[in-house]
């Protein structure tokens, strides 16, 4: 796999002392030449992301800055830790192999909770909660609930979990790379749906004003998502959700959450 592009975004905090004895004193070396971990390092947070997953992670049209609600969610934790804050980006069909390769401690990417996931990762305290969609073309009416997907071809990423629903519920899938391909197949009729989060798709619509797709159902219960750490960082993941915790309680979660879909989307 090709080295994934890096962009680095410095925080400019002044790290209390018991706070650097605390985050110097965890974990091991880091074997990635890129720099140390933040589970070895008080200086870096390595933060793997999409960057093409808008509104959570995402490039500025106007200054092509990786920005989104991910983004700056694992920025207020860097802070919070007062370290800095190291962005990898990567496709999300190689985000998870990226962590297990150790060339990043963290995944910031809206990743759903799931019971298999839990077997394999650690997750932060959800930062996010909403609702999967079945999205189909605008002419489409066969579709209005999750069953009506089976036998229909569904365009999803092969690591996402709404892969898995699309799978249980009887769809053909039909592997991308993310979020912008899969619309791209649907519009052009080359598969019949596809599932993903309502806030993903109707940040797509504001953005993009594209009429010729649509919600046709929605999947309950709704969906949890969290920042995942490898097994082995149990000691990073309980300090960030400690700094988590501080950002719920102060507002800061609620007030990037409102910035971007215009409500507290943070959960509890």
């Amino acid at each position: 796999m090709n080295p994934e592009p890096t962009v680095r975004i410095r925080l400019s905090v002044t790290i209390p002392l018991a706070t650097a004895l605390l985050l110097t004193s965890c974990g091991g070396d880091s074997g990635d030449a890129g720099g140390g971990s933040a589970s070895g390092s008080a200086d870096v947070l390595r933060v793997g992301t999409e960057g093409t997953y808008a509104p959570f992670s995402f490039h500025d049209p106007s200054s092509n800055e990786l920005t989104g609600y991910d983004v700056e969610v694992a920025q207020a934790v860097g802070a919070e830790l007062g370290t800095e804050v190291e962005f990898s980006e990567t496709q999300f069909d190689a985000i998870f192999a990226g962590l297990e390769a150790d060339r990043y401690d963290v995944i910031a990417n809206q990743v759903t909770i799931t019971p298999e996931r839990e077997e394999k990762y650690l997750f932060s305290a959800p930062y996010t909660v909403s609702n999967g969609v079945v999205i189909t073309r605008a002419d489409e009416d066969s579709v209005r609930s999750l069953a009506d997907v089976k036998g229909k071809r569904s365009a999803q990423s092969s690591t996402s979990s709404f892969f898995e629903v699309a799978t249980e519920a009887g769809a053909q899938v039909e592997p991308v790379e993310g979020f912008t391909q899969a619309i791209t197949l649907l519009k052009q009729g080359r598969v019949d749906v596809t599932i993903n989060d309502s806030l993903a798709f109707l940040e797509y619509q504001k953005t993009t004003g594209d009429e010729d797709v649509k919600i046709a159902a929605e999947i309950d219960p709704p969906s949890e998502q969290a920042l995942v750490f490898r097994k082995d960082s149990a000691d990073l993941r309980d300090r960030v959700d400690d700094a988590m915790e501080a950002l719920r309680a102060d507002g800061t979660l609620a007030r990037i959450s409102e910035k971007y879909f215009g409500e507290d989307v943070s959960g509890e």
